[in-house]
């Protein structure tokens, strides 16, 4: 599965397992840092003299869209911050906000990940049920939201959609982090959200796997031998060289930092790209997958 969160225990790096029961009250849009940023826009757009829907259009969004901002009922996007902070001459006040603002966009077991995710110089990952989020396509992030229980609004969907596409700008960083990801066959073969979304997102696993910095490789249905059976998890190894692991589970996060149990997991991981199909013999079997649709 794929979401992610902070723990409260401290940051990465210290011993042990931090661990999360999942989203709080406090960590949902509203509160927190997301009603401190529009406590903060509101002060200054009312210190420079304008109303909602003048300022509204200096930055190119609806009176209405400012109103939710500013009272934390939505969380902004990175480029409203940087105009906002232009045009309310904030020296740099609201921009100061946007990577603490832009966490919030994410489910409250899921934050630290992100973080983590977006500093990773090596990821590897391995995934059972669904695609991992870095791999997926719009269509197929929409319709697996969408299967939620209980449902999820559909302002929380598109917010969710759009910060899992944002994780994949970890394709376009330099220097390239090295990234792996091993799939269960049967995760391949789930049509998930129908044919059709199956099908674009087995092309965009060809077009991601052509990375010279990404490896996909896929577990045979047939192998007699599968060093996986534990469940998913994901490696990530920090500047530095600092590893950890995380794992998820209906909607809570474990992140271990204890080093015995990391290096065991990293040596896991091994044994399983060891047992599944190149990554070159992955890419002929997804062509021929698509084939079959």
């Amino acid at each position: 599965m794929d979401s992610s969160e902070p723990m409260e225990q401290g940051e990465p790096g210290e011993q042990g397992v931090r661990d999360d029961a999942g989203p709080r009250p406090e960590d949902e849009p509203g509160s927190g840092v997301v009603t401190a940023f529009g406590r903060q826009l509101k002060l200054l757009r009312v210190r420079a003299g304008l109303e909602r829907p003048e300022f509204g259009k200096l930055v190119g969004y609806a009176g209405q869209s400012v109103a939710s901002f500013e009272q934390g009922r939505r969380i902004p996007p990175p480029r409203f911050i940087d105009r906002a902070d232009e045009v309310l001459d904030a020296g740099g006040v609201l921009k100061a906000l946007k990577e603490e603002v832009g966490r919030a966009q994410y489910p409250a077991f899921f934050r630290d990940m992100a973080r983590l995710e977006a500093e990773a110089v090596e990821l590897c990952a391995y995934d059972t049920h669904v695609v991992k989020g870095l791999l997926q396509t719009e269509e197929y992030t929409r319709a697996l939201l969408a299967m939620r229980r209980p449902l999820l609004d559909e302002e929380t969907i598109e917010l969710r959609v759009a910060a899992r596409l944002a994780r994949q700008e970890i394709f376009n960083r330099w220097p390239a982090p090295l990234l792996s990801f091993v799939l269960e066959e049967t995760v391949l073969r789930r049509p998930l959200g129908g044919k059709a979304v199956l099908r674009g997102q087995l092309e965009q696993l060809l077009l991601i796997g052509q990375k010279r910095n990404v490896e996909i490789q896929v577990m045979p249905l047939d192998r007699e031998d599968n060093a996986g059976v534990d469940g998913p998890f994901t490696v990530i190894t920090r500047k530095g060289g600092e590893h950890l692991t995380y794992m998820e589970v209906q909607g809570r996060s474990s992140l271990l930092t204890d080093r015995e149990e990391v290096r065991l997991a990293a040596a896991r991981y091994g044994i399983i790209r060891s047992q599944a199909l190149t990554p070159r013999e992955t890419l002929g079997f997804v062509e021929k997958l698509l084939g079959e649709l």
